[in-house]
């Protein structure tokens, strides 16, 4: 009995040795992560602070990090090289985890972090050619000296904070994970590029616009998916003249037509729910510049709130960043050198994503099952191979095989369980993020630029994602540029799968950039953009037809057409308005046809509720509730017949209001699954019954859990989605329709005000905070003001000598050992 208690006791030792030491599943090896000497009780805001003086091998001269108190850094450095350095160093030391797990999850390698879970997810990166498209940008790096050294020295920048790292120092992620960072490349900042450019550019419905062209006919294609939608007030103002000669392009060999598609071997074998147009929309942004004329001060003000996705650690960092040649500040993507949006002493310029088409598909012929050779141009041609190895965590690597085309990828060859829905089996996909191309650059002539023709020629560098570039001067010029990478395509070209045989469906080359759609200085003055129609029919080029539904933009001209004598305080105010233009519109006719017709005690709550509303999408109120439930709900009664329960292109938001209010006898608004014929009053009743009834289902009974923000309320996750690191259940203001568009899980990711006079003011603030420690106070400091629609006035500085209350603390950083 002694020997069997003195084997167990040794087995129990040994299995807690083995508990404590080695990862077991998703738990971290919990020695290491409980010891209290270096596991996760060192991860407090102890981590943020940097001593006053460091000694970094491989800088040049001093530079000098001013932090003010919001913990934004004032980088001074003497050269460009030491001004990345200790971009980099900084950067890490703020958000090692963030911006590494970020490039891992662009290249597909979190199943080498998080195990089989993050296989498929791997997978179709990989397949979608972001490690391909990566490798290409950086050959244009490579080739270009000045974006070389510096993006080394950023890396370097980044190394020299975390070769010395012990477990104790890591970020909390990677002890909760169990890894360690690798070292930081070039490589690394173009693969955060591709990222953006999935994030804003790798989007399609061509395999739904396919179905439709079959199911709904040519005309219907026309009528419901048009060029330019109603309602719309397009980015440049409407009757802008062209002053060039358009390319001429050939026409396709054949047309598609609803009697000949192309495609629908691809979409037959893939049947999936189509998106929205709207729901194509997933993020936004806006931004507007107003001339001196329309001010109180005689100054330009530029205004800028890019709507993404929101994670914690936030999705941007801010800075200042002052070298010779450069004082520039504003927000950039961890990782990635330079300012993405922001202004210098000279200039401002804020993005908005495009929205235009960068991507098509292209269904292919192949020889035989072997798919070595494609039908194109009258000829077979030669498939090449991609051999992808992808590292699994916990079991065995996986090898994927990506065929490719001179068009691009095939991403699903045969009909596999896609990863993404939209991807139609059997085609080829052509996207401009794959090319070659040097956006670092742009950024870094744009950081630089002093007036609008370097605004412009800086622009001429950035291929993609497609951004609206909203810009305003010191010397008083405000303007927009619709830029980006366009191919060169006829008007019917991209919006349905393609003809992978006939070279004359191939792009056709590119609209030059002194050709895409700009205004400068405009006479009403003022620009402005919320990813809708880039510009009105006599732009003699197709860019796309998916673009954002009207409200933010004709909302935003609408209010910088009534003010004069405009302060940067109006702007902040503006970029937090809440009006739902689309209710404005709609509601009074849907709520005509309703109050004749017998209630319910509960339905004629809701009604009053919808007739006392002041049209706001604010948190406290329970109309937008009852308002957007009864869209949804009409929404659906008039499309799910026409388009086959969803499989189908399904118009967008503009298109369908403009028919409820122009054509109220439409076929279109007879459901076709009945026998009965509908009517525009008979839809409006049953939708707001069925409304009504749903939220009573999911909410219980009318009261306070109706209202706007407990009952739409957005969660910030962290980026990891680990429990407790978020912001969850927050009760916002907006919504996807009204400028401050704030949803369940995306809004603006930055707001930023900037007057130019002859001293910079500035206002900013983003839903987060500058560290990405979840211990740390600056982890999340910023998100009670960006929630009240505050924002902080910015510390632009021009010297690192200077006294400033704001200062909080210092950093000389020295070369040498």
């Amino acid at each position: 009995m002694k020997w069997i208690k003195l084997l167990l006791s040794a087995a129990a030792s040994v299995a807690l040795c083995y508990i404590l030491n080695f990862r077991q599943g998703q738990v971290p090896p919990l020695g290491k992560f409980l010891n209290p000497f270096a596991g996760f009780w060192l991860n407090n805001e102890r981590m943020d602070d940097l001593p006053s003086e460091l000694r970094l091998p491989g800088l040049d001269e001093i530079v000098h990090v001013v932090w003010d108190d919001r913990r934004i850094p004032h980088i001074f450095a003497r050269n460009d090289h030491d001004l990345y350095f200790a971009q980099g160093y900084v950067t890490a030391h703020e958000r090692l985890w963030q911006m590494e797990f970020a490039t891992h999850g662009s290249a597909g390698r979190l199943a080498e972090i998080i195990g089989p879970a993050a296989l498929e997810y791997d997978r179709f990166r990989r397949r979608i050619g972001m490690v391909y498209g990566a490798e290409n940008g950086l050959k244009a790096i490579l080739a270009d000296s000045l974006v070389l050294t510096n993006a080394e020295a950023y890396a370097a920048g980044v190394n020299a904070w975390t070769q010395h790292l012990a477990y104790k120092d890591l970020p909390l992620e990677y002890k909760i994970l169990d890894y360690h960072p690798e070292e930081w490349t070039v490589f690394k900042n173009v693969l955060l590029l591709k990222y953006f450019a999935w994030t804003l550019s790798f989007r399609s419905n061509d395999a739904a616009m396919t179905r439709a062209r079959t199911h709904l006919g040519d005309k219907a294609i026309d009528e419901l998916f048009p060029i330019l939608p109603p309602f719309v007030d397009p980015v440049v103002p409407p009757g802008t003249t062209w002053d060039f000669k358009p390319i001429r392009l050939r026409e396709p060999a054949t047309k598609q037509s609803s009697s000949n598609p192309f495609g629908q071997r691809a979409v037959e074998s893939a049947p999936s729910a189509a998106a929205t147009q709207d729901e194509q929309q997933f993020v936004g942004s806006n931004n507007w510049a107003v001339s001196g004329k329309l001010t109180a001060s005689g100054n330009p003000i530029l205004c800028s709130d890019p709507h993404l996705g929101l994670t914690l650690p936030s999705i941007w960092i801010e800075m200042q960043l002052v070298a010779p040649g450069v004082n520039v500040y504003g927000i950039t993507s961890p990782g990635a050198p330079g300012i993405i949006f922001g202004f210098n002493d000279s200039i401002a310029w804020g993005l908005t994503n495009a929205g235009s088409d960068a991507l098509d598909w292209y269904e292919l012929k192949f020889k035989d099952e072997s798919k070595r050779e494609y039908w194109h141009a009258g000829q077979w041609r030669s498939t090449t191979r991609r051999v992808e190895s992808i590292n699994v965590r916990g079991a065995d690597s996986v090898v994927d095989t990506i065929i490719y085309t001179h068009h691009g990828p095939v991403v699903y060859p045969e009909n596999e369980k896609p990863f993404d829905s939209q991807v139609p089996v059997g085609t080829a996909m052509r996207w401009t993020a794959l090319d070659e191309s040097n956006e670092s650059i742009a950024l870094y002539k744009l950081n630089r630029a002093r007036n609008y023709y370097e605004y412009r020629q800086a622009l001429a560098s950035f291929d993609g994602p497609g951004q609206n570039f909203a810009f305003a001067s010191v010397g008083g010029d405000i303007a927009i540029v619709h830029n980006g990478k366009y191919p060169l395509r006829q008007n019917h070209q991209g919006r349905t799968i393609s003809d992978g045989s006939d070279p004359s469906d191939d792009w056709q080359g590119w609209v030059p950039h002194s050709q895409l759609p700009f205004a400068k200085n405009p006479s009403r003055g003022f620009v402005s953009s919320a990813n809708q129609t880039p510009a009105d029919p006599s732009y003699p080029y197709y860019l796309g037809y998916s673009y954002a539904p009207h409200e933010r933009g004709a909302r935003i001209n609408d209010l910088l057409k009534q003010k004069k004598q405009i302060t940067p305080e109006e702007m902040l105010a503006m970029q937090n308005d809440l009006l739902n233009l689309h209710a404005k519109k709609l509601l009074p006719t849907l709520l005509s046809l309703v109050r004749s017709h017998p209630l319910s005690e509960d339905e004629k709550t809701c009604l009053r509720e919808l007739e006392e509303w002041n049209l706001e999408n604010r948190a406290t109120l329970i109309a937008p509730r009852v308002y957007e439930s009864w869209w949804g709900e009409l929404y659906g009664m008039i499309w799910m017949d026409e388009t086959d329960s969803g499989r189908v292109a399904q118009p967008g938001r503009d298109v369908t209001t403009h028919l409820l209010l122009n054509n109220p006898a439409s076929p279109y608004i007879d459901d076709k699954r009945t026998e009965r014929v509908e009517t525009f009053t008979d839809l409006a009743l049953a939708s707001f019954q069925a409304a009504c009834s749903s939220l009573q289902k999911r909410l219980g009974p009318f009261g306070p859990a109706w209202a706007w923000g407990k009952s739409r309320s957005t969660n910030i996750q962290h980026l990891a989605r680990m429990p407790g690191l978020g912001r969850m259940k927050l009760e916002t203001n907006g919504n996807h329709n009204t400028i401050n568009a704030i949803t369940t899980g995306a809004g603006p990711s930055w707001r930023m005000v900037v007057e130019l006079g002859s001293s910079i003011k500035a206002w900013t603030v983003y839903p987060g905070g500058q560290s990405g420690n979840p211990g740390s106070p600056h982890y999340d400091d910023f998100l009670t003001n960006w929630l009240e629609g505050k924002a902080y006035e910015v510390l632009f500085l021009h010297s690192a000598d200077g006294q400033h209350e704001r200062i909080a603390a210092r950093t000389l950083m020295r070369g040498g050992e």
